[in-house]
């Protein structure tokens, strides 16, 4: 897991749109972004409602302490945020011992309100550990003793006896909407691999909650997955952080490299290392050919065996387990339409290769070999003009 921190612009909007989705719950949040690229009258044209409505700002450049620091302005017409913003943006300021320039704010309705609550979700290596307080604000660390807090495990479901022990001194009347906000809030935490959300304070709004201040991280391993759920994300650097002409490069080209579209597409993928041995191969690729060649639908597919070049798994053995596998799901591969693609390196790989090229021969299924010398995205690219032309 890689967690990357993400805008309270995108925590709110991600929270807000999936919550609806996932829970039924529609948060009446609204925000907007403002960076130096931001005209103020396009902007109010997109979100009217910042002319209607008294305003709060604040920087949004993933560093806690805002309003201890100064930097939160309340109760603002639109004339008086865009002038607070002109006059810190691009300023720069020192915040835990960095120094950087203010380039992102955030501005929403400023909400008159009473009581603020806490919440936080926290991914760990098994579970998640869940955190709520009737005792939110910048005051939560001096009140960390009113903080309750229970573990989830993975395979466990935030059912209601679960949430109880974190809602069992509110008032009943606001018990049942807070606790069914938590279990909301986990599920979109876990529909779209949070690692991390923490809302500080959340408040109630003619009875519905209403995050003021959030925080979110995002496991960004799992884009490839969520990106259309995800939308247009961010993932800025930690503040103070500037990349030097090198790390700007490199970075660019890493974006850049294989990028060969075609996500969509992809089925499964599964990876083995650390040499095992033929038996554990055979049982391993029987589960991936059955996903691969499930549900056959008449439209061409593409597998790809391989990868990287092996330090000291001996090519030749673990294709052994491989081959009896295919074999096994001859049947399925053909019905599938099944064009297969090998690509490996390494310690006896051309025994291995010899008895992938033999393999095709004698299956008659569309089987293509190559070795080191072939790179895996140039196999890539062949694999989806092989599936796309045939769409």
């Amino acid at each position: 897991m890689a967690r990357k921190k993400i805008r309270e612009y995108d925590s709110k909007r991600l929270l807000k749109e999936h919550l609806k989705r996932l829970a039924g719950t529609d948060l009446q949040i609204r925000s907007a972004q403002v960076t130096e690229s931001t005209d103020f009258n396009e902007l109010v044209n997109k979100e009217p409602w910042l002319s209607s409505t008294k305003l709060v700002v604040k920087p949004d450049m993933l560093f806690g302490k805002r309003g201890k620091s100064g930097l939160v302005a309340l109760n603002l017409d639109l004339a008086q945020a865009a002038q607070f913003v002109e006059e810190r943006l691009g300023t720069e300021v020192e915040m835990g011992g960095c120094k950087a320039p203010i380039t992102t704010f955030i501005i929403e309705p400023f909400i008159p309100h009473d009581q603020e609550y806490y919440l936080s979700i926290v991914s760990e290596r098994l579970g998640c550990t869940i955190s709520f307080s009737e005792c939110g604000g910048i005051e939560i660390e001096e009140n960390w003793d009113k903080v309750k807090t229970i573990y989830l495990p993975t395979e466990k479901s935030m059912a209601s006896e679960a949430c109880a022990p974190l809602i069992a001194t509110l008032p009943l009347e606001v018990r049942g909407k807070i606790g069914d906000f938590i279990k909301g809030v986990l599920t979109v935490f876990q529909d779209l691999d949070f690692s991390f959300i923490e809302m500080n304070p959340f408040t109630l709004v003619n009875g519905e909650p209403y995050p003021l201040d959030m925080r979110g991280e995002l496991d960004d391993t799992a884009a490839f997955k969520n990106f259309k759920k995800w939308g247009s994300i961010e993932f800025p650097l930690p503040f103070g952080r500037v990349l030097s002409f090198t790390e700007k490069f490199v970075h660019e080209l890493d974006e850049k490299v294989g990028d060969l579209g075609c996500a969509s597409e992809l089925g499964n993928y599964a990876e083995y290392s650390g040499a095992p041995n033929e038996e554990e191969v055979l049982q391993y690729a029987r589960v991936v050919l059955d996903c691969a060649t499930a549900d056959p639908d008449g439209r061409k597919r593409a597998l790809l065996i391989g990868g990287g070049i092996a330090n000291f798994t001996d090519v030749a053995a673990t294709f052994n387990g491989i081959i009896k596998a295919l074999k096994e799901k001859e049947s399925n591969l053909k019905a599938a339409r099944m064009h297969i693609y090998v690509r490996r390196g390494g310690p006896n790989y051309q025994t291995g290769l010899a008895k992938m090229r033999k393999l095709g021969e004698e299956l008659g299924i569309p089987l293509e070999v190559y070795g080191p010398e072939a790179t895996m995205t140039g196999i890539c690219k062949q694999a989806i003009d092989c599936i796309m032309s045939a769409a």
